[in-house]
């Protein structure tokens, strides 16, 4: 059966150093979006849930949770970076630079950064930089990822390689907390917790202690929501799937799921403002619970009306049917221990007491 109008997206010999890549498909945010990844992950952060708690914190209206223009940006770069990956890798430079709202439109567009073919000569990971911009050509957040592709033809020659250099984290002074973001006033009742930017230490651990279980249903429901058409979270007959056939969970389901965990301990912690860095550590698959704990890495004041915005630097890994009371992450010689999935690197906006 002929296959000339159909795309079989690009294998890793098809990707050039400097290759600029403009994704198809812009997507109107909608309010159905949100009530979608609430129900779908059960964050319960009052920024993005009340209008009236956005108004308090000085913005006009409650801003979109910034994982959901994470997920739509991904979802937009799939069918030309990683529909024949094997695994999504990792994550760096991710930067928020302007608030989302409900009817706000996202494109995106990426430059490859990065080449490295495997040993094996079956597969490479290609590494690319990737911006989202609103319809008045604002950029939303640009990231850093990469990702293992398959190779269409193991014989194929590669052309120029190099593995970027990238910072251990996003600078303080280059965060971008949402214009007009007002913390003199933050309610600490409504939000959850009457933690503030003080009551935290650099070191601390947080046990999350609350368990979800993803199913398979949700799984496939989440990756479609973000338009993302990776084989490996479709298609049977890809290898990315376990002894009982079910199929490789997209990783920011895990992300969205951790990060909504992440709510008993840090309530008041929920404004992302950047991804540091990040790896799924081992593939998960539906049906596993997820646990997860966080720890303080570093702080910054970020000044602010009143001087009352912080930021906490935060380590957020997630376990699969191992809850994170006294778990090791990592053994003597720094490998992780066996069900830890997630480990990710991030800055979050917190309210100073003042």
């Amino acid at each position: 059966m002929a296959t000339g109008k159909t795309d079989l997206g690009n294998a890793f010999e098809d990707f050039k150093l400097g290759q600029r890549l403009a994704h198809a498909t812009p997507r109107t945010v909608t309010a159905g979006d949100v009530a979608l990844y609430n129900a779908l992950y059960g964050p319960r952060f009052s920024l993005f849930s009340s209008d009236e708690f956005a108004r308090g914190c000085g913005l006009e209206t409650a801003p979109v949770d910034p994982l959901i223009a994470f997920h739509l940006v991904f979802g937009k770069t799939v069918p030309d970076i990683s529909l024949n990956a094997v695994a999504n890798l990792g994550y760096a430079e991710g930067r928020f630079l302007a608030p989302l709202h409900p009817g706000d439109t996202l494109s995106a567009a990426s430059e490859v950064i990065g080449l490295k073919e495997n040993s094996n000569g079956r597969t490479g990971v290609v590494y690319v930089r990737t911006t989202g911009v609103n319809q008045r050509g604002v950029a939303v957040l640009s990231y850093v990822r990469w990702v293992m592709v398959r190779k269409r033809d193991p014989a194929a020659a590669v052309g120029e390689q190099s593995v970027p250099t990238l910072a251990p984290a996003v600078p303080a002074a280059d965060l971008a907390p949402p214009p007009g973001l007002d913390f003199r006033k933050y309610d600490f009742a409504l939000a959850g917790a009457p933690h503030a930017y003080e009551d935290y230490a650099v070191g601390e651990k947080i046990d999350h202690v609350d368990g979800m279980v993803v199913e398979e249903a949700e799984a496939q429901m989440a990756t479609r929501l973000w338009q993302n058409t990776a084989k490996v979270h479709f298609n049977q007959f890809e290898r990315a799937q376990d002894p009982s056939g079910r199929r490789l969970v997209y990783g920011g389901v895990v992300i969205s799921t951790a990060k909504a965990l992440s709510f008993n301990g840090l309530q008041n912690a929920g404004l992302v403002l950047a991804i540091n860095g990040g790896r799924h550590v081992s593939p998960y698959f539906a049906g596993g619970t997820v646990f997860a704990w966080s720890q303080v890495l570093d702080k910054a004041e970020l000044g602010g009306p009143g001087g009352a915005i912080g930021a906490l630097r935060l380590r957020l890994v997630a376990t699969v049917d191992r809850p994170c009371a006294d778990f090791p992450d990592k053994d003597e010689a720094g490998a992780y221990a066996p069900g830890v999935i997630l480990d990710l690197d991030y800055w979050a906006a917190v309210p100073k007491r003042g």
